[in-house]
């Protein structure tokens, strides 16, 4: 039985246009030396130092504890408030100046669109809560104006529950579902939120 040659149309990664588009988003890695972070040239990132031949790893060794923080944080984690929300891109387009008010370019120029992104959250509830849940709603709007980004953030609600951002870590603790057990799930619905509200006149 005669075998069958195979042809391989060899095609030159320069006349690729595949490759060309992904030209300005790869690095070229080739004849540099691995640095770390601070870039401190690495000689070797695949054995760590240690006390003699045989002994315990040493805490001196640098690249070995920047490798294991690396690996630590490969993972982002989730956000620990407003974690579930929605995205809208679009343009913002002024219909009458507010020079009264502003300065900000965008507010004064009725010509100019202006790209903004909006978010709208939820606040206690983990990634995949429900949106039904009685909580507070996010309301963020980005806008990407020629002066540089214009954030403006809000929640719906009049009063917050706190005057001193010092109570806020505790606030959290309280609303969100017990670390062990995951509930309740975005609500309040549970005895640390109510011990926060009475032991906290301003709340």
């Amino acid at each position: 039985m005669k075998k069958k040659e195979l042809k391989t149309e060899q095609v030159d990664p320069v006349e690729n246009k595949k490759v060309n588009a992904l030209r300005p988003h790869t690095a070229d890695a080739t004849g540099q030396q691995m640095t770390t972070d601070q870039g401190v040239k690495i000689n070797d990132d695949q054995n760590s130092l240690r006390a003699g031949d045989r002994g315990a790893t040493l805490l001196e060794d640098f690249i070995l504890r920047e490798k294991i923080t690396h690996f630590d944080h490969e993972r982002i984690p989730e956000r620990v408030v407003h974690a579930r929300g929605s995205g809208a891109h679009g343009v913002f387009k002024l219909y009458k100046p507010l020079a009264e008010w502003t300065k900000a370019g965008f507010l004064n120029d009725i010509e100019t669109e202006t790209p903004v992104f909006v978010r709208f959250s939820t606040v206690a509830g983990s990634r995949g809560s429900t949106d039904l849940a009685r909580d507070v709603r996010g309301f963020a709007v980005k806008f990407y104006t020629q002066e540089g980004n214009f954030d403006l953030v809000g929640n719906n609600m009049p009063v917050f529950f706190i005057q001193d951002a010092m109570k806020f870590p505790d606030l959290v603790h309280a609303v969100k579902p017990e670390p062990d057990k995951e509930i309740p799930q975005a609500a309040s619905a549970h005895d640390t939120f109510w011990d926060f509200i009475s032991l906290m006149p301003e709340s």
